[in-house]
């Protein structure tokens, strides 16, 4: 598998699509998720937007963003109206990849969003001020829990991608989060589903590795990719680099991975949804 088809060019869609990465438990990999399929989707040809919703702006410190006190980020968009045209920023060494960042202003944004007009739906009403003809893909990364923030995710996408460790306790509180999908959709989006489940943190050495995939695979049929991203030293290394796994160390098993599993969600269009 090495290096094939680095230079090939993906198809594109045939309109931009708007991803939720989410899952309410913490230390699934999803930032890293987020981040790694954003920057292998851009080195195939799309042309990518990543927007940190995570007021620890883990994604954006992955991608090479600065980030201080005098930084616009995603908060100003949210609660002051900016465009995330004039936020989003380029990032370094990847073409056709940028990042609208967060910054920790983003902590104080849920109860700032409290006492705004349509407050679920500020982040799409951004998107719609947004021409996003000349992007193939916006990924959006979700704090770890079901807040407002959270809420504004699923309003403005259109599918949602769920990453899942391959541990015990996987699927706990994944149930919860199916319900908020279905909430969100019967009242706020009638157009989201649960379009990808991916399957990260995988050890062959284990039994239980296996196992819970197995029980995800079970559950969700064609919604998981057939790759599973596994336990890499270099994906968790990338980010104290300010870069993805997909520039710090291609050739390692982890970048191999998010290679394929972003090859999967390129050629799969919109594929199958549920919710």
């Amino acid at each position: 598998m090495s290096g094939r088809g680095r230079e090939e060019i993906w198809p594109r869609p045939r309109s931009c699509r708007v991803i939720s990465v989410a899952n309410q438990k913490g230390g699934v990999g999803k930032t890293t998720t987020t981040v790694n399929i954003a920057a292998a989707l851009a080195m195939h040809g799309q042309r990518v937007l990543v927007v940190d919703l995570d007021p620890q702006g883990n994604a954006s410190t992955a991608l090479g963003m600065e980030r201080d006190d005098q930084t616009r980020s995603i908060y100003h968009c949210l609660v002051e109206d900016e465009e995330i045209r004039k936020l989003a920023k380029p990032v370094p060494d990847i073409p056709d990849l940028w990042c609208a960042p967060a910054t920790i202003d983003l902590a104080g944004a849920e109860i700032e969003l409290v006492s705004l007009v349509a407050r679920e739906a500020r982040l799409k009403r951004a998107f719609s001020a947004y021409d996003t003809s000349d992007l193939d893909y916006i990924l959006i990364d979700c704090p770890p829990s079901l807040g407002l923030l959270t809420v504004n995710a699923m309003v403005a996408c259109d599918e949602v991608m769920i990453p899942i460790q391959c541990e015990y306790y996987a699927l706990e509180g994944l149930g919860q989060l199916l319900r908020n999908v279905e909430l969100v959709k019967s009242h706020l989006n009638t157009g989201l589903s649960v379009s990808t489940i991916l399957l990260t943190m995988y050890d062959a050495r284990t039994r239980l590795s296996q196992q819970v995939a197995d029980e995800v695979r079970s559950h969700f049929g064609d919604l998981v990719l057939r790759t599973q991203v596994p336990r890499s030293v270099r994906v968790s290394e990338a980010p104290s680099y300010a870069q993805s796994v997909m520039t710090y160390d291609p050739m390692s098993t982890g970048a191999m991975a998010y290679l394929e599993a972003a090859r999967e969600i390129a050629h799969r269009a919109e594929g199958p949804g549920v919710g």
